[in-house]
């Protein structure tokens, strides 16, 4: 069967369903073939940009409200534990990532360390997950486009969230079809002006919550609800830190993979983990976790009312806005890439994976992504959405550190990361266990919804790829 993994290494052409020559389709506007690959546009400030960008959004401005009901003054503590799960995984990913810096991410590293089910299974489960992140993301924005609007005098109402957030999801796929550096300049831009803006509100944020300016609030319980809710919470919460692994997806992409995959990838899980914590310790205290509850989905908004009057709710709903743009951006990017990996390896039909001369992207995977992206949209649910996309990144990521000792026990002759994780093999086991066990505390529905997806993810695989053989990584 298709399981196997030979050692030697060339090219990720596969056999099996893999014709003898690629066909070419020609079009009106380019020349598309299934055998080209993408360009190597993406440097390191780019993969800084798809990382920070992605894990951003949901952190800092959906999730205090909504965290700080589930667990107290602890939610920032949920957030650090998520960060340090995230940690575990990017350092055994970042190896993995120099070794094969290509496209597609952990369904790449699965599949060339542990076989062809398991690969088909993450790839096409890494599918679904980053199309239910996407949504969730794109919800969110909805959330804040309507905000803004109310900011500005334009009261709207929330009926308006959905239509806004599938406007702008449909915009995001068109923009990624142009072009991934048209993509990556919006996402450069977009980043670099939300952490000016989050610069300025954590500095005045923590003189208050030091008790340098603004009014005394009164302590609370640091953990009200006691330690169990701290874990729940840290399940939900790390749709947060998806984005490391997005620039994993697109590693086929980046410039000099052996220095520029590990700094982005580490670098933005560092630099948002530490965020994450500053930024709920600073809400709870100027409000109290009940009243940032009470606001739910856009409790930032007055919290930077509190500190700075209007001005500082504007300021809020418009780095809000900015943030789940990045994230969806960045998502629909990381998407397309997943599909595009996989059906390379012909895990699903191989005209998924071609690509346009013209703008160099995979407009076909583009649109395979924005299509259930949008549909999930309509849904509106915030926690469902963002639970299922961590289910299905946790099986993902504990599986890549499974994926990294089995190949550092193999050694086949391709293997020559730039990248080696340190403390190994107690980081990757690490890794793997935090990651399946965080599993556990999530709500039933979003595990059922996580496990039937892997089932049909392997159905799959029996149905269409079972007779398909990868070969080496590179």
């Amino acid at each position: 069967m298709g399981s196997e993994t030979p050692p030697p290494p060339g090219g990720t052409n596969i056999e099996g369903r893999a014709p003898e020559s690629e066909p070419t389709v020609e079009t009106d506007e380019a020349t598309i073939t299934e055998d080209a690959e993408l360009e190597r546009t993406l440097g390191l400030s780019g993969g800084l940009a798809i990382g920070i960008g992605t894990m951003i959004g949901a952190g800092i401005f959906v999730f205090p409200g909504l965290a700080a009901g589930r667990a107290g003054p602890a939610a920032a503590a949920s957030f650090a534990i998520g960060a340090v799960v995230a940690l575990l995984v990017a350092l055994p990913a970042s190896e993995l990532a120099t070794a094969m810096p290509k496209s597609g991410g952990g369904y790449y590293f699965i599949s060339r360390g542990l076989g062809a089910l398991p690969g088909a299974v993450v790839g096409l489960s890494l599918w679904f997950g980053l199309v239910f992140a996407t949504a969730f993301y794109l919800v969110g924005f909805g959330f804040y486009a309507v905000d803004t609007l109310a900011e500005l005098g334009v009261a709207v109402g929330e009926g308006l969230v959905v239509p806004l957030a599938l406007l702008f999801g449909a915009g995001f796929t068109v923009l990624n079809v142009t072009g991934t550096e048209n993509a990556a300049k919006l996402q450069n831009g977009v980043v670099a002006l939300l952490l000016s803006i989050l610069a300025v509100f954590l500095l005045y944020g923590s003189l208050d919550a030091l008790g340098v300016v603004g009014q005394p609030s009164a302590p609370e319980t640091f953990a009200p609800f006691g330690s169990i809710p701290v874990l729940t919470t840290a399940a939900l919460v790390f749709t947060s830190y998806l984005g490391f692994a997005q620039v994993a997806t697109v590693a086929g992409e980046m410039k000099r993979p052996g220095r520029n995959l590990p700094l982005a990838m580490i670098g933005s899980v560092l630099v948002v983990g530490v965020m994450y914590v500053v930024t709920v310790f600073v809400a709870t205290s100027a409000f109290g976790s009940d009243r940032l509850a009470a606001l739910g989905e856009t409790a930032m908004v007055e919290v930077g009312r509190e500190f700075l009057g209007s001005a500082g709710a504007l300021a809020i709903v418009f780095g809000g806005l900015l943030a789940t743009m990045s994230s969806a951006n960045a998502s629909v990017l990381s998407t397309s890439r997943a599909i595009y990996a996989v059906s390379k390896d012909a895990l699903l039909p191989q005209w998924a994976s071609r690509i346009n001369l013209k703008y160099g992207t995979p407009h076909v995977a583009l649109g395979m992504a924005g299509g259930p992206i949008l549909v999930l949209v309509t849904t509106g649910q915030v926690e469902i959405l963002a639970e299922v996309a961590s289910f299905l990144h946790l099986i993902m990521y504990g599986l890549i550190c499974v994926a990294l000792v089995a190949l550092r026990r193999d050694e086949p002759e391709w293997y020559d990361p730039d990248f080696r994780v340190p403390g190994y093999p107690f980081v990757p086991a690490l890794g793997a266990l935090t990651s399946f066990a965080l599993i556990g505390f999530m709500q039933p529905a979003s595990q059922i919804i996580g496990i039937a997806i892997m089932l049909v993810s392997a159905g799959w695989y029996f149905y269409y790829a079972r007779d398909v053989t990868l070969k080496g990584a590179l």
